[in-house]
């Protein structure tokens, strides 16, 4: 009997799992991933893509994104850059009208709405819920519709009592979401801002010491806590340092669902950004010292497994707004907070293989962990998501192991116009992406679907990430 015809073979390059990369074809049916093996038992195929000396990796998933309404990166902007940089799928961050006592049910229709007419790659939302004690009555509802995923501040102006995270963490772990929480000691971290503005420490350079990496650990631990009390499972975003990194070894030591991601910024930069490029690197929490031993710290326990993800935290603030920095890096003379956070959605995946892969010679499977299986496990998309395997989407990220290049703030597509990672030289290049089946970056490095191809993704509940050592 003759195999059933496919639609695409991608064949000739190196599959790449979140364990191990073997030669291998991939037959793709539709949106699905039919099969995957060797060349000479697949069926025949309507199309086939030579993918010969490249790396074929699960379709990448940026898991901790900030859009911004226009001028900033919207909906239209945030996923096109996404999908040049070689990312099949984000997963923003939403936010619900406080003023108009929003529900996060019609938060989702609105936000959805909008998405689906935009968005070039497919997406999943997480909530960030403020200290708005109202909105607890829609969590529920809100993970029926696919939304599991929430984030509460523990600092800065948006942060919530650890009374409310608790009943937010009740809710969530009883629905069976995840909690995802920015973990600085707030009440010390404001009394060290007003301290060092009372006495005139306001450069850029004297941002750091107003966030002592002990704020972090201390509120992580305090993060562990909570979600041992209400049985819920706890996601430190943005880990910065090697003590809570070791707080969070030894939670997972005692078999506590505590899962954490680290972001580009934390493995590369350091404190001194901040004399270089000032406020456009004022980041929360702030880029660390100088002696690298944090940013090791995250490099180790990426490579072992206690740090499952990594994440851009792209959070797009506009350089106008920036740049009063420079003179106050707290307060303009307006009196509004300098914004937090730098534009990173289109450097992560390159700085990612090209300084962890290529220069510190991580198995390419790394790659896959951190930025494919691991995030679609930890937010419910998997196994649809983040693997190459038969029912899973089509979706693949091909990429060019000996390419070089160096990043330019003048090729990117955000509306920020700047990144920390100006003339950094990368090795590596998405060569060709698929997005559920269809050529979404071709290889002259153009998008061939239009905006609204992209879709909503309703997540299901956590499964655990994979861990263990690497390599």
């Amino acid at each position: 009997m003759q195999a059933q015809r496919v639609d695409t073979i991608v064949q000739g390059g190196t599959v790449v799992t979140a364990t191990s990369a073997f030669p291998a074809s991939v037959a793709i049916k539709g949106e699905r991933i039919a099969a995957v093996g060797p060349q000479e038992v697949m069926p025949p195929a309507n199309r086939t893509i030579d993918a010969t000396g490249k790396l074929v990796f699960p379709g990448l998933i940026d898991c901790h994104v900030h859009l911004r309404p226009a001028p900033g990166d919207d909906w239209s902007i945030g996923p096109r850059a996404a999908a040049h940089s070689g990312l099949t799928t984000i997963i923003p961050f939403a936010g619900y009208n406080r003023d108009t006592q929003e529900t996060l049910p019609q938060a989702i229709a609105r936000i959805r709405a909008e998405a689906e007419r935009n968005s070039v790659v497919d997406f999943g939302l997480h909530f960030i819920l403020g200290n708005t004690p109202y909105i607890l009555e829609s969590v529920p509802d809100a993970m029926r519709l696919g939304v599991t995923s929430y984030k509460m501040f523990m600092t800065y102006d948006n942060r919530s009592p650890d009374s409310l995270i608790a009943r937010v963490m009740d809710a969530v772990g009883g629905n069976g979401g995840v909690m995802q929480l920015h973990c600085e000691n707030g009440e010390v971290i404001e009394y060290l801002m007003s301290k060092a503005q009372a006495e005139g420490r306001v450069k850029p350079t004297d941002f750091p010491a107003t966030c002592p990496p002990w704020a972090e650990a201390e509120a992580i631990n305090r993060a562990i806590l909570l979600g041992a009390m209400t049985n819920c499972p706890t996601y430190v975003v943005h880990l910065s340092t090697k003590l809570g990194l070791e707080r969070i070894m030894e939670a997972q030591a005692q078999g506590q669902r505590v899962w954490t991601e680290t972001c580009p910024q934390y493995l590369l930069l350091d404190e001194g950004e901040m004399e270089r490029l000032g406020p456009l690197a004022k980041i929360g929490p702030p880029l660390r010292s100088k002696d690298r031993v944090n940013q090791e710290a995250m490099w180790w326990g990426s490579q072992h497994g206690y740090i499952a993800c990594v994440a851009s935290d792209h959070a797009p603030a506009l350089r106008e707004a920036k740049e009063p920095g420079w003179k106050n890096i707290f307060r303009n003379e307006q009196g509004q907070p300098i914004p937090f956070g730098a534009p990173s959605l289109e450097t992560i995946v390159p700085l990612m293989y090209g300084e962890g892969v290529a220069k510190r010679n991580l198995p390419a499977w790394w790659m896959a962990r951190v930025l494919s299986e691991n995030p679609a496990r930890i937010f419910g998309l998997y196994p649809r998501k983040g693997v190459i395997q038969p029912g899973a989407d089509a979706d693949l990220c091909i990429w060019d192991p000996n390419a070089e290049r160096t990043i330019s703030a003048r090729n990117h597509h955000s509306t920020t116009g700047y990144t920390p990672y100006e003339d950094w030289k990368v090795k590596g290049r998405p060569w060709m992406t698929l997005l559920r089946g269809k050529v979404l970056l071709n290889a002259e490095g153009r998008l061939e679907q239009q905006p609204g191809y992209g879709k909503f993704l309703p997540e299901g509940g956590p499964t655990p990430p994979i861990a263990g050592r690497v390599c």
